[in-house]
């Protein structure tokens, strides 16, 4: 299995995230991808690479340009009005208002966020642009005719939507790749999503489309971020109808239910005729994860990635959620190695 990662990373190295009425340090850092590198290291699962540069072009494909170019100026616009601390968006337009982009930083925030937990910072776009780059590399490896790759993302992205960031997410790593393996040979792709939390920004970007697949298994959204998407009603629209398939969750959900859920996501993904498959890889479905409410065992990962591998579909496996617990390294080692066994 191919591994790529970016050293990157580090450049974002927040210190303030909005949880539950305070400012705490991100439950999004560094870290996290220390132990997962770690743990790969000493598992051996394959060489690790540098990723290849693809530059902005496939993110663009599946983000708004006005978004993009967003992105790429928010510190300096932040920093040029003199503001002090972490950018956190603070004002939303509502169901009533005319959502018309502001032009001072402080409005512009609200009106490309989804969430005020995630803060911008110096570095979190070359971070982003890094963790896409990432994903490229993994996808380029399966169009040369590659089994398996991983792609060890940060930050993450699938709550990224075409013109949303938010929930830790800026670029949407996983649905940039979904589109390269279809600009580059697949005719059609499914995007398996297994993090905790529902991939909102995949959803929104993929809805309309026929020709790639959104399965999702996530906490039942009535009680788990992000609340207002990942209802089993929501099937696709116009050409995309019948292309996205949700998998809301009980609190307390442990492998029995989650298997029976994976089995008709699988099931639906062989049905579709998908020539390669991209994994939203978050490990917090993890019953000791801080901030989800599943009980699955790191043997259930191992379990998962066997069930992914049966399919016997080119994989690219991309890093979504699960914090920085020392288990987080283990339950992606145990996905990965599941697979390969497989």
């Amino acid at each position: 299995m191919h591994i790529f990662y970016s050293e990157r990373h580090i450049r974002r190295d927040a210190k303030t995230e909005l949880s539950n009425g305070r400012l705490v340090a991100p439950y999004e850092c560094p870290a996290r991808a220390t132990l997962i590198l770690d743990r790969l290291r000493q598992a051996r699962l394959g060489e690790i690479f540098a990723p290849r540069e693809f530059g902005l072009a496939p993110a663009l494909r599946v983000h708004d340009a006005d978004y993009v170019a967003f992105l790429e100026s928010a510190w300096r616009e932040w920093t040029a009005a003199g503001h002090e601390g972490e950018a956190i968006p603070m004002v939303w337009p509502t169901n009533r208002d005319r959502a018309r982009r502001p032009e001072a930083i402080g409005g512009k925030l609200g009106y490309y966020a989804l969430a005020a937990d995630t803060s911008f910072t110096e570095g979190s776009w070359e971070a982003a642009q890094a963790a896409a780059q990432v994903a490229l590399s993994g996808a380029d490896a399966l169009a040369q005719g590659g089994r398996a790759a991983f792609a060890l993302c940060r930050p993450p992205g699938h709550h990224a939507a075409r013109d949303l960031f938010g929930g830790y997410c800026f670029l949407n790593n996983a649905a940039i790749a979904a589109r390269f393996l279809r600009d580059h040979g697949a005719a059609r792709c499914a995007v398996l999503d297994v993090d905790f939390h529902h991939g909102n920004g995949t959803q929104d970007i993929f809805y309309h489309s026929g020709d790639v697949l959104f399965a999702s298994l996530h906490g039942d959204p009535r009680q788990a971020f992000p609340y207002f998407s990942g209802y089993a009603d929501e099937t696709g629209a116009g050409a995309g109808e019948g292309a996205n398939a949700n998998y809301p969750l009980p609190r307390g959900a442990g492998w029995t239910d989650y298997e029976a859920a994976l089995s008709d996501a699988l099931k639906r993904i062989a049905d579709f005729g998908a020539d390669a498959l991209v994994v939203s890889l978050g490990v917090d479905a993890f019953a000791g994860d801080p901030i989800s409410f599943f009980t699955l065992g790191s043997a259930d990962f191992t379990r998962m990635g066997e069930r992914i591998g049966a399919l016997r579909l080119p994989t690219l496996f991309v890093l979504e959620g699960g914090y920085a617990v020392a288990e987080i390294g283990i339950n992606v080692v145990n996905a990965l190695t599941g697979f390969q066994q497989a």
